[in-house]
C-alpha cells in the first residue's frame, strides 16, 4: 500500500509498510501525514508545544474545508480567513497569519517529492496534494509588531499605582491571617519584576533562581546585577534565544532580597530554584498572570485594554525619558532593530512638553542672558 520512494524521517515508508490495510484509508492516511510532519519538525529540534499547536491548527483547516489534503484547494484559504475574520471575537492578524502559515507549510512538506505522499495520493485517490496557500492569499507580515493601537505604556504614576495596589491585597491578607497571601506576595514581585527588566510574560514566569547572577560593574545590586533571560522570543524555526539584562533600578534588589529570603522558602519548594511556585509545587501558568493582572487593573479602573505586557512597554519608555541610549535599551529588551524598540516607546505628554521648553529656550533666549538668568 506505501510508495516505493525512499523517503527520510516522516516519509511514507518509514510510516506504513505494504502489507497493512486499513478501514478508513482517506482518514488514516491524514493522520499518517501529520505524524510525517511531526517527525520531519522533530528532526529540525522544533518543541512539541510548537508542533502540536501546528497540528492544531492543520486540523481547524482540514475541519473547515470538510475534505481531505490532497482535496484542498487556494480557495479554502480565502474562505477560511473570511471566517476567521468575522464574528463577534475575530482573530488578530498575527493569529491568522500563523494560521494560514501552519497550512502553508504543511502542504510544502505534503508536495514535497522527497517524503512520497504526492506518489501516494495519486495512487489511492487519483489526485494530489497542492500548495493551496500563495502570496495572494495569505497575510504578509508587514511589522515587527502589530499591537493593538490603544495599547500603550502605562504612566509611572499608573505603574506606582499598580504596586502600591498588590502590596496593599499583600499587607491585607497577610496581618489577617488570610491563607492566599504567599501567592498575592509572589504575582506583586513577579509584576515588578517585568517591569524592573522588561520582560515578556514567559520570560519572567521561566525563570529560576539561579538565572540572577552579578554584575562586577555594578555592585550595588549584590546577586541581582544581571537578569539572564533563557525563554526569550524565539525567531521562526529556532531555539529560545538568551540574553543577558542588567539591573537599572535601585529598587530590584530589595524587592527581589525580601521575596527570596523571606516568601520564597514558605512554599516548601522540593525544587527551590523555581521563582514563582504554585502552592501545588508547579509552576505558574501564564493565563494566571494575565487574570492577575486583569483584576488588579480594573480594581484600579484603568483602561481595560492594558495587559502585562504593557509593563514591557512601559519600561521601554520610561529608560528612554530618563536618558537611556536607545541602542541599550534595544539590547534590553532583546530586539534586532531598533525600529521595533521604537514601536514599544510612547513618551508622556510631561515628558515632550519639557524637551519643547528645553529647546525653545535654547532657540529663542539671547546668547547675552547669562546662565543663571536662563533659569
Amino acid at each position: 500500500m506505501a510508495s516505493r520512494v525512499d523517503g527520510g524521517h516522516g516519509s511514507v515508508v518509514a510510516l506504513r509498510p505494504d502489507n497493512v490495510s486499513v478501514l478508513r484509508p482517506a482518514e488514516q492516511l491524514f493522520e499518517d501525514m501529520l505524524a510525517g510532519w511531526a517527525g520531519q519538525q522533530s528532526s529540525r529540534l522544533l518543541s512539541s508545544k510548537t508542533i502540536g499547536t501546528r497540528e492544531a491548527q492543520v486540523r481547524r483547516f482540514a475541519g473547515f474545508c470538510a475534505a481531505s489534503p490532497w482535496e484542498w484547494a487556494a480557495s479554502d484559504v480565502e474562505e477560511w480567513t473570511t471566517e476567521l475574520l468575522s464574528g463577534p471575537r475575530p482573530l488578530t492578524p498575527s493569529t491568522i497569519r500563523a494560521y494560514q502559515n501552519a497550512v502553508a507549510l504543511f502542504c510544502s512538506y505534503l508536495t514535497d517529492a522527497r517524503y512520497g505522499w504526492a506518489d501516494q495520493c495519486m495512487e489511492m485517490f487519483g489526485t494530489h496534494p497542492i500548495q493551496v496557500c500563495h502570496e495572494w492569499n495569505t497575510a504578509i507580515h508587514v511589522a515587527d509588531h502589530e499591537a493593538r493601537p490603544a495599547v500603550r505604556p502605562l504612566t509611572r504614576v499608573e505603574v506606582q499605582a499598580l504596586f502600591d495596589h498588590a502590596d496593599d491585597h499583600v499587607d491585607f491578607a497577610r496581618t489577617s491571617k488570610r491563607k492566599g497571601w504567599l501567592t498575592l506576595y509572589r504575582d506583586a514581585t513577579l509584576f515588578k519584576v517585568i517591569y524592573a527588566y522588561g520582560l515578556r510574560r514567559r520570560e519572567a514566569a521561566m525563570l529560576d533562581l539561579h538565572d540572577f547572577t552579578r554584575n562586577p560593574k555594578a555592585v550595588e545590586f549584590g546577586r541581582y546585577g544581571v537578569c539572564n533571560v533563557r525563554w526569550g522570543k524565539a525567531s521562526r524555526g529556532s531555539q529560545p534565544r538568551r540574553r543577558a539584562v542588567l539591573t537599572v533600578f535601585d529598587w530590584t534588589r530589595p524587592v527581589l532580597e525580601e521575596y527570596v529570603e523571606e516568601v520564597l522558602p514558605r512554599f516548601g519548594l522540593a525544587d527551590p530554584a523555581v521563582l514563582w511556585p504554585t502552592e501545588r509545587q508547579g509552576r505558574i501558568r501564564l493565563a494566571h498572570v494575565d487574570d492577575r493582572f486583569a483584576d488588579w487593573r480594573d480594581q484600579l479602573a484603568l483602561d481595560p485594554v492594558l495587559h502585562p505586557h504593557c509593563l514591557r512597554h512601559s519600561y521601554v519608555t520610561h529608560l528612554i525619558e530618563d536618558g537611556f541610549d536607545p541602542l541599550f535599551v534595544q539590547q534590553q529588551v532583546g530586539h534586532r532593530w531598533g525600529s521595533t524598540t521604537a514601536l514599544y516607546f510612547g513618551v508622556s505628554g510631561d515628558y515632550r512638553n519639557r524637551v519643547l521648553r528645553h529647546a525653545l529656550d535654547e532657540a529663542f533666549i539671547p546668547p547675552s542672558v547669562a546662565p543663571a538668568e536662563r533659569n
